[in-house]
């Protein structure tokens, strides 16, 4: 449905440049109104509460109050969809996470560093994400997760074959989900796990190395012609699709990695992942899990892999920041299961366990 007024925007970054450039970039759309900008966390915090944006953009790295302890403030006063626009430089890298940890919906790279004069070339990225983030679920964003102490793994990698293939398809609001539902997967669970994110292709490995941090079972990011092992997570890298298929002879699979096709809205694509998983494994050995994020990519999917006999599950409104690729699943009749993040994560271990 279309909003009856403009998606009320606060601009933060400690840069007067930065501020001007994605202000501009707004004014090209008529949904959008920019309400105020702030240079840097304290600021942010009190016109947060003045203006009572819908969205807002926010720096990490500024004086007086970082953009870490801004969000904090926000999503604990007055819970707001906020979107990171990071330079991802090692450093940024990791206070990206904790700001997708803390409440922050998305991520968006600034191209060339922290003043990014070449932002323009992602302005359509930018204003889609703003679109996406005003509908964003504030309570499921700013709901606390607890971690635990990193787990201890088996230093020998599992071996044979995986009774079972678990795909799972995620976006807006996606690191912050996988961070409540993978750590819960058992390490002796009896299948391989394979992570769409749409996420930036420069973030997809540090972002496996913090959930292998964290998960009972091995994480890393995916490597073409890897071998799909068992008590094993495969992250798609960012900018390539991720597609499963059969070693020539054998049962076992393994993942390749390819840019196309070039037409799909997002690369990595949930779509491309699932359909070429069906081809490979076929239904009864698949587990489908769709979770969070804009769009629909993946719910077409879910549908042939329920069809096929493969078990599917779909996250429901009460949990998901964006209720939109689980809604058209469930939608279209594809998910057999619509579950919180919170059972998610036993809801796949049943379906492979049982």
């Amino acid at each position: 449905m279309r909003r009856l007024r403009p998606i009320r925007v606060l601009i933060v970054d400690d840069s007067a440049l930065m501020r001007k450039f994605i202000a501009e970039i707004f004014a090209q759309d008529p949904e959008i109104e920019v309400v105020g900008s702030a240079r840097d966390g304290q600021e942010a915090v009190r016109l947060a509460g003045e203006l009572e944006p819908d969205v807002i953009t926010m720096d990490i790295n500024m004086p007086r109050m970082d953009g870490l302890t801004a969000l904090q403030h926000i999503m604990y006063t007055r819970p707001v969809p906020v979107i990171v626009l990071s330079s991802l430089a090692k450093k940024g890298e990791l206070a990206t996470f904790e700001a997708l940890e803390l409440g922050a919906v998305d991520c968006i790279e600034k191209p060339g560093g922290t003043v990014s004069v070449g932002i323009a070339k992602i302005a359509q990225e930018i204003r889609m994400k703003v679109k996406g983030a005003a509908s964003a679920n504030t309570r499921a964003a700013a709901r606390t997760l607890k971690h635990t102490e990193r787990p201890m793994k088996s230093q020998a990698p599992s071996r044979g074959l995986a009774r079972k293939l678990i795909v799972i398809g995620v976006s807006t609001g996606g690191p912050k989900t996988l961070v409540e539902i993978l750590p819960a997967l058992p390490d002796d669970l009896p299948a391989g796990v394979l992570v769409v994110q749409h996420m930036p292709g420069s973030f997809t490995r540090s972002f496996a190395d913090r959930l292998n941090s964290i998960c009972q079972m091995r994480v890393a990011e995916a490597g073409d012609g890897q071998a799909i092992e068992p008590g094993q997570i495969l992250v798609a890298p960012g900018d390539y699709h991720l597609r499963v298929e059969r070693r020539l002879g054998t049962d076992s699979l393994r993942v390749r990695l390819s840019t196309e096709p070039s037409s799909t809205l997002y690369r990595p694509s949930v779509t491309v992942t699932m359909e070429s998983a069906l081809k490979a494994a076929g239904g009864s050995k698949l587990v489908a899990v769709l979770l969070t994020g804009m769009g629909d990519d993946g719910a077409q999917a879910m549908v042939k892999i329920r069809q096929a006999g493969g078990r599917t599950i779909a996250e429901s409104e009460e949990t998901a920041v964006v209720w939109g690729m689980p809604r058209e699943a469930i939608v279209r009749g594809g998910a057999e299961i619509v579950a919180a993040s919170y059972q998610i994560a036993g809801e796949i271990t049943r379906a492979v366990k049982g």
